[in-house]
């Protein structure tokens, strides 16, 4: 239940993130062909759905395994080292996103002090996304390693 409400979230908010980030850039290209002003907020917008688009979507390419593999390098390990860099990445890569995600919770009290320039945003909200990805990702990775672990026993 969890789970489909964690995936379900991210996908929302990718889509959310992402049509945002087209509504905000088809203005400010209308606004450039046309003798409208160009809003002074569509440039912070654009870049805070983009940043927030690859947060959500970052937890659902951990998900799918839709990941960039250097398996040119990999093919070429003995069996051996192929079981253990497989087992070993997963492990420091969930390491480094749950120390992301102490460091950004930090990050965001900085920002809350902060506006941003041209909305007025609450800074704390745009370092909100490092969380998010920090997390979601890092769910995403404990699970693998636990469904791996799983597999390794057997």
């Amino acid at each position: 239940m969890l789970h489909k409400a964690i995936g379900r979230i991210l996908k929302i908010g990718t889509l959310i993130s992402t049509w945002g980030l087209i509504a905000t850039v088809l203005l400010q290209i209308i606004c450039r062909f046309t003798p409208i002003d160009t809003p002074s907020w569509t440039e912070e917008a654009s870049r805070l759905f983009f940043i927030y688009a690859m947060s959500f979507a970052a937890g659902l390419a951990m998900k799918n395994e839709f990941y960039v593999h250097l398996s040119m390098f990999y093919e070429r390990l003995p069996s051996r080292l192929k079981k253990i860099v497989s087992r070993t990445i997963p492990i420091l890569s969930l390491f480094l996103f749950l120390f992301m995600a102490v460091c950004s919770v930090q990050l965001i009290i900085l920002g809350l002090a902060e506006k941003s320039p041209s909305m007025g945003l609450n800074m704390g909200f745009a370092f909100l996304s490092m969380f998010i990805m920090a997390t979601s990702v890092g769910y995403y990775l404990a699970r693998k390693i636990a469904r791996d672990f799983k597999n390794w026993k057997s």
